[in-house]
């Protein structure tokens, strides 16, 4: 029978360097994310976890792009269960903040911490997440939340910026390619506003 530092040591050896956890938001953002992780040579995991979209109808939409673009990529696609009460509940008494605001930064806390912990649960050391290629989001303000996730979790997060060198571009082509469904606004009930 092994005792536990024996049994944590046998989990540490299964860690797989080789693989990353990449949150995705939707098709069209984790399009060159996913090539982009592929080319440094990493096996890519996409983990779908997106409580925030509103309406149902739109979280459908953007899963099914999801889809369609890691089975064209060969990458696995994880879904987490949908679940907007867990949303509200975590931005609860932000809702009038405006874009870019508070509710925004506990939306990516949200997911990005589910991410880490997904991750840390499937013996993943790294993640990352596509939502940094939009040149509507701060990716030095993402990057300081994934970093503060990773120092609670111990799973560390690639910061990534995805826009560089015309990622954003590259992201686009790869989604028109694939006829990826585009969306209008970021995803939650507040940014329809």
């Amino acid at each position: 029978m092994m005792n536990s530092k024996e049994c944590l040591w046998k989990q540490e050896q299964k860690r797989d360097n080789s693989k990353i956890l990449l949150h995705a938001c939707c098709g069209i953002c984790s399009a060159y994310p996913v090539s982009f992780l592929k080319d440094a040579g990493y096996e890519v995991v996409v983990y779908f976890y997106n409580p925030n979209i509103y309406p149902d109808v739109e979280y459908q939409k953007r899963l099914e792009a999801e889809k369609i673009l890691c089975e064209n990529s060969g990458v696995e696609l994880l879904v987490e269960e949908y679940n907007q009460e867990e949303f509200f509940d975590y931005v609860k008494g932000f809702e009038t903040e405006p874009e870019k605001g508070l509710r925004c930064d506990k939306c990516f806390e949200l997911r990005l911490m589910k991410t880490a912990n997904k991750a840390k649960e499937l013996g993943i050391d790294n993640f990352t997440t596509s939502i940094v290629i939009s040149p509507h989001k701060n990716f030095q303000k993402l990057s300081t939340i994934g970093e503060e996730i990773a120092s609670k979790t111990g799973i560390n997060f690639l910061a990534i910026d995805f826009k560089k060198k015309d990622g954003f571009l590259k992201t686009n082509k790869i989604a028109n390619s694939l006829s990826l469904y585009r969306q209008n606004y970021c995803g939650c009930k507040f940014s329809m506003r």
